[in-house]
C-alpha cells in the first residue's frame, strides 16, 4: 500500500478590519514578515515590499519574503481593510510557526483585526 506523503505545507490567512493607515504600518508588516522568517528555521533570501498609492490600484501594499524553502507574502486592500497572507514552506520548515507568529503580532498592533480563514494545505504530495 502507498501513501501519500506531503514535502511542504501552504498556510493562508485572510483578514477583515485590517486597515492600515499607510507606508508605516505597511512597512511595519513587511519587517514583521522577515522576523517571523527570522524566528523561524527557514533561511530568507530575498525581500521586497511594493506600497501601492491609489492612483493606478487600489492604495495598499504588495510584500514579499523569499526564502530558501519557498516564500511568504502578503497583500493588502488597505482603503477596504482586507489582508490575505500565504506562508509556503518546504521540508523541514513549520508555515505555522510563521503564520502563528504574524498573526499574534497582528492582533496586538491592530487589535480590531478579524482572521475569517486559516487554511493549511498540504504542497509537493509525493507516494511513499
Amino acid at each position: 500500500m502507498t501513501t501519500d506523503r506531503p514535502q511542504g505545507a501552504h498556510v493562508f490567512l485572510d483578514y477583515v478590519n485590517a486597515f492600515f493607515g499607510g507606508e508605516d504600518d505597511y512597512q511595519w508588516l513587511f519587517s514583521t514578515m522577515r522576523e517571523a522568517v527570522a524566528q523561524s528555521t527557514a533561511t530568507e533570501v530575498h525581500a521586497h515590499l511594493a506600497p501601492f498609492d491609489g492612483s493606478t490600484s487600489p492604495p495598499g501594499f504588495a510584500a514579499v519574503v523569499l526564502i530558501d524553502e519557498s516564500h511568504i507574502t502578503a497583500h493588502c486592500y488597505a482603503d477596504r481593510g482586507l489582508l490575505a497572507v500565504d506562508c509556503f514552506t518546504c521540508g523541514d520548515t513549520d508555515p505555522e510557526l510563521i503564520a502563528s507568529y504574524l498573526h499574534e503580532q497582528l492582533t496586538k498592533r491592530f487589535p480590531n483585526v478579524k482572521r475569517m480563514r486559516k487554511d493549511r494545505v498540504n504542497r509537493f504530495i509525493t507516494e511513499d
